[in-house]
């Protein structure tokens, strides 16, 4: 299959995904540096998971990090 074609034929799809993984990244990126987790930083934005890796640090990491501070204080 041409790639020309797979994008004409599939636009709406691609931009779909786009939009997705962009949201996820953006909202992750924006925890990660109000958290001050460089590391974290980098990996989002070295790496494109459609938005898996984003989602799991939002809801796993971040809020495990969440509670360990307010843990200590």
């Amino acid at each position: 299959m041409d790639l020309n074609l797979f994008v004409q034929q599939n636009i709406w799809w691609l931009l779909l995904v786009f939009v997705w993984a962009t949201a996820w990244k953006a909202w992750a990126l924006w925890i990660a540096a109000k958290k001050d987790q460089k590391v974290w930083f980098l990996v989002f934005i070295i790496l494109s998971t459609a938005g898996i890796l984003e989602i799991f640090y939002i809801f796993y990491f971040s809020s495990r990090t969440r509670a360990s501070s307010e843990s200590k204080k």
